[in-house]
């Protein structure tokens, strides 16, 4: 497991450093790729050949570590999810577009848990999914075929009010639970748009929340945070001081009972953070 640092906080998880203090699963573009005819006058893009391996062990991982400059970003990033998830079976590719060039690879796992990706935009076999990389709200398109992806379908979401200090489930589009929330302070605040959670890890040195949820998103103001990338995450505080205020660098607080629930939620889940 690789060393993460959070922004909420010095925390060293078994082996991965988390973020606060702690810290413990579209829209098609056209042009874009070789169009072939299916008989039927419908076009249908063809997948690129996949790069050689030492092409694809040379692309720049898309992981909490990375950042990616030249992914297109989330067209948008108010909108909820479709519902779908993927999980590569092994490292794939990440293109700019449907068919377009090569930006990155997409690992099978990231600090510790297997990776799984919310899906913004389908286009036939390509999928337009974000990314766990920097900057906030990356994207990036997968051929996305049964051989290459695991496909799932992920009912819940994370709504997080910010102004409201209030964090809900809702699943299949109904709340299934409320909870009042502590946020990033004004020179740290917590960064808005569309993330997902994208691991699960257990605390084994700090005492102050038993699991850490790493978000895809980072910090604006911590460009690293305790010698990690500064990745924002969801976890629990040692006392309910938190409740309905911005003392964190970063990362939201929840209370213990809103952990459990939110420990149970797939890897993939996609945060709404307004």
């Amino acid at each position: 497991m690789t060393d993460l640092q959070t922004s909420c906080g010095g925390a060293r998880p078994h082996a991965v450093h988390a973020l606060l203090a702690l810290m413990l699963v579209v829209l098609p573009l056209s042009g874009c790729g070789t169009a072939v005819s299916d008989g039927g006058g419908a076009a249908a893009l063809v997948a690129p050949p996949p790069p050689p391996p030492e092409a694809l062990a040379g692309l720049p991982e898309a992981n909490t570590f990375g950042e990616l400059n030249s992914a297109p970003a989330d067209p948008s990033p108010a909108l909820p999810s479709g519902g779908e998830v993927l999980h590569p079976k092994a490292d794939a590719v990440v293109y700019r577009a449907p068919g377009a060039e090569p930006i990155a690879r997409l690992p099978e796992t990231q600090i510790g848990s297997p990776t799984w990706v919310p899906v913004i935009a389908r286009q036939g076999d390509w999928a337009q999914v974000l990314l766990p990389a920097r900057p906030n709200g990356a994207t990036g398109w997968l051929h996305a075929t049964p051989e290459t992806v695991e496909s799932a379908h992920n009912d819940f979401q994370v709504s997080v009010d910010l102004t409201g200090f209030r964090l809900e489930i809702l699943e299949a589009g109904k709340p299934t639970g409320s909870w009042a929330i502590g946020i990033g302070k004004p020179e740290h605040p917590t960064p808005t748009g569309r993330a997902f959670i994208l691991a699960s890890i257990k605390e084994s040195v700090n005492t102050y929340s038993p699991i850490v949820l790493p978000l895809s998103s980072h910090s604006d103001s911590h460009e690293t945070f305790g010698g990690g990338p500064g990745t924002v995450g969801l976890h629990t505080w040692p006392d309910n001081s938190f409740i309905g205020e911005a003392t964190s660098d970063g990362c939201i607080r929840v209370t213990r009972e809103a952990l459990d629930r939110l420990v149970e939620l797939p890897l993939g889940t996609v945060v709404q953070i307004t």
